[in-house]
C-alpha cells in the first residue's frame, strides 16, 4: 500500500452547495433564502422578535437588584488553614492576612477581605488579621491560644 493510493469510500464525503448559480442548479434566483422580507436581505438579526406583538422578555416582570455597596468576602474555614500550616506553606509566627493566605494558596484571589469560619479543627497559635469571623471560629482560635483582630472595612469612609 501506497500513501497515493489512499482515498476515501466512494460517497463518503459530499460537496458543497453551490448557491445562486443559475436556474438549473435548484438554488438558483433567491438561492434558497425564499422571496423578498428582511429574512431575504444579508445582516438580519430579530433574535427576540415575535412579529410586532410584546416579546416575553419585556412580558416578564424584573425582579431583584444589585447593592453596589456588598461586601465579597473570601470565606475560609479553620481546617484548611490548618492544613496550610501543616504543609509549612503558612507561617505559624506571622500574623494570617489576606496577603499571606493568597501566598499560601488557600486563597485563589483576594476579593473585599476574609471572613473565617468555624469548620475543622485548629491546633496551630496563630494570630488572625481579617475582615470577619464568625463566633465559633473565635470561640477555636481562642481555644488554641491565637487571636483575631477585625479590620475595618475598606470601603467605609470616615464621616466629615
Amino acid at each position: 500500500m501506497k500513501l497515493n493510493g489512499i482515498s476515501d469510500n466512494p460517497g463518503s464525503s459530499k460537496g458543497r452547495m453551490r448557491v445562486g448559480r443559475g436556474i438549473g442548479s435548484g438554488k438558483g434566483k433567491t438561492g434558497g433564502r425564499g422571496v423578498k422580507g428582511q429574512k431575504a436581505r444579508s445582516g438580519v438579526a430579530i433574535k427576540g422578535f415575535e412579529g410586532g406583538q410584546m416579546p416575553l422578555h419585556r412580558r416578564l416582570p424584573k425582579r431583584g437588584f444589585w447593592n453596589p455597596f456588598s461586601t465579597d468576602y473570601n470565606e475560609v474555614n479553620l481546617g484548611r488553614v490548618q492544613q496550610a500550616v501543616d504543609a509549612g506553606k503558612l507561617d505559624a509566627g506571622k500574623p494570617v492576612t489576606v496577603e499571606a493566605l493568597v501566598a499560601a494558596g488557600v486563597l485563589a484571589k483576594a476579593r473585599d477581605g476574609v471572613k473565617i469560619l468555624g469548620q475543622g479543627e485548629l491546633k496551630a497559635r496563630l494570630a488572625f488579621e481579617v475582615a470577619a469571623a464568625s463566633k465559633s471560629a473565635q470561640a477555636a482560635i481562642a481555644k488554641a491560644g491565637g487571636s483575631v483582630k477585625l479590620l475595618a472595612a475598606a470601603a467605609e469612609a470616615p464621616s466629615a
